[in-house]
């Protein structure tokens, strides 16, 4: 699992979690806001219609008739109020009266409990002792809204409590104010879900895309690519990168010098071997045709060796570079022209033909002398492997932003065996007409030199024979 997804579903989770338990205490706490306002009204009209009995007493104790004759009434009537969600058509409240002893003595809902002993009841029990009583009874122990609730108050006369009058009112008359509030809290927690979700995701990818930076560069590293330290912002993810950077050049730096040392002194043993030979035979003092012969493979090898040391000068020059420094518009036309005229006596001696076909007003912005270097290498390459009377054709074309220069000859093309190693350093072919090694580093710096202009290099067999080289760099971006 990634960074980014296990940093992404932590957020989530922490946010479900936190809604969840957030959305459960609103939610209970919801539920009871409407019955806090409803008992605050029930003590109201409790209070009111138990005043009201404390001026119609028989025989101590409350008399009821009119009381009775107006619920009657009230409970007859037909409503017609809407309020908000709910819309109210008749009287849900319940009341009934006690006597000083607790024994009902009215009941509005048809006298159903009339006679019955109620002084065991919170609101009853309580008021009797002069508190505040009240009850909420579940006519369905798991089911909330099958609730009632009773809020009591005392019928009084001449200072002595004749009864109890207690107002009753189901809580399923507001459960549509309570579904609606608490659907619009599931509504906003999803909705703020998705809000925090996008965002988390933003995080998350806000604090790993660095590390896939880094990792990208860790990748390109593994594999021998040169790649520069890419923008991670101010964070301690900056400071890893420049430690990696760091590491890879102390690493690189020791393994540079010990492959270097290994493949310097195995290239060198060769002419060197032949220079100490030729001393050797020349020490017996030959006849002059072969103390010439001496010289002369004494002068090729080193020759060998100064043209390898040269190279490999340039190649670690180039290598140990981190970017460009003299950057100018370079015509590819002009360029291939130039680079034409200096290889022309090469050309003539094999009688090799070149075509060129370059598109005009075709400039890339980058170092003259490494484009030319990189160009001169790869024509020279050609010429080398093509035969005697063969052709060279060089192309360039612009492509979605990119130059694509193309050098295709008609030699025998590269071996499958080779196709992989043909820009490792030292590794070179024999050229088919002498049988002659170069010192297979003139690939690698072409590679350095266009890997250095952000292109990119390749070298493949043509489908209709030969070697097909394709150098790709970037166009200069247009003006405006």
């Amino acid at each position: 699992m990634s960074i980014r997804l296990r940093i992404f579903l932590g957020f989530c989770l922490a946010i479900i979690a936190g809604f969840l338990a957030l959305s459960l205490w609103i939610t209970e706490d919801i539920r009871l806001q409407p019955l806090k306002s409803t008992e605050e009204a029930m003590v109201d009209t409790a209070n009111i219609l138990a005043a009201g009995l404390e001026d119609h007493l028989r025989e101590e104790r409350p008399d009821v008739m009119d009381l009775r004759a107006a619920m009657d009434r009230a409970l007859q009537r037909k409503l017609d109020a809407r309020l908000y969600q709910l819309e109210k058509q008749a009287v849900t409240t319940r009341v009934y009266v006690t006597d000083a002893r607790g024994i009902v003595i009215y009941d509005s809902h048809g006298g159903a409990d009339e006679g019955k002993d109620y002084s065991r009841w919170n609101d009853v029990y309580l008021t009797l002792r002069g508190r505040y009583g009240a009850r909420a009874t579940r006519g369905n122990a798991k089911d909330f809204y099958s609730t009632v609730l009773y809020v009591a108050a005392p019928v009084n006369a001449g200072g002595r409590l004749a009864g109890v009058l207690t107002v009753a009112k189901p809580v399923n008359s507001v459960k549509v104010f309570i579904t609606e509030i608490t659907r619009k809290i599931a509504l906003a927690a999803v909705v703020s879900f998705l809000a925090a979700a996008v965002l988390s995701f933003i995080v998350s990818t806000w604090i790993t895309r660095p590390l896939d930076r880094l990792a990208g560069y860790a990748q390109s590293v593994r594999d021998g690519r040169r790649a520069s330290l890419p923008p991670l912002g101010s964070s301690e993810i900056r400071t890893l990168g420049q430690a990696f950077e760091q590491m890879r050049d102390t690493l690189e730096g020791k393994q540079y010098v010990e492959q270097y040392v290994q493949t310097l002194t195995h290239e060198i043993k060769a002419p060197l071997s032949s220079i100490r030979g030729a001393a050797e035979l020349l020490q017996e003092e030959p006849p002059p045709e072969a103390r010439r012969r001496f010289a002369a493979t004494i002068a090729d090898a080193a020759t060998r060796i100064q043209r390898l040391v040269d190279r490999l000068l340039d190649l670690t020059a180039l290598e140990s570079r981190k970017g460009l420094v003299q950057v100018e518009s370079v015509s590819l036309h002009e360029l291939v022209d130039d680079i034409a005229a200096t290889v022309d006596p090469q050309l003539q001696a094999k009688a090799i033909s070149t075509n060129l076909s370059l598109a005009p007003d075709l400039a890339v912005p980058g170092e003259r002398f490494l484009l030319r270097s990189a160009l001169v290498n790869l024509i020279q390459n050609a010429i080398d492997f093509t035969p005697v009377g063969g052709s060279i054709r060089v192309a360039a074309v612009a492509e979605i932003g990119m130059a694509v220069i193309t050098v295709h000859d008609n030699g025998p093309g590269i071996p499958d065996y080779a196709l992989d190693r043909v820009f490792e350093r030292f590794y070179s072919l024999p050229r088919p007409d002498t049988g002659a090694k170069s010192t297979g580093l003139g690939l690698a710096l072409v590679r350095e030199a266009v890997t250095l202009h952000g292109g990119s290099i390749d070298l493949a067999n043509h489908p209709n024979g030969g070697t097909l080289a394709t150098l790709r760099l970037p166009l200069a971006p247009p003006a405006g």
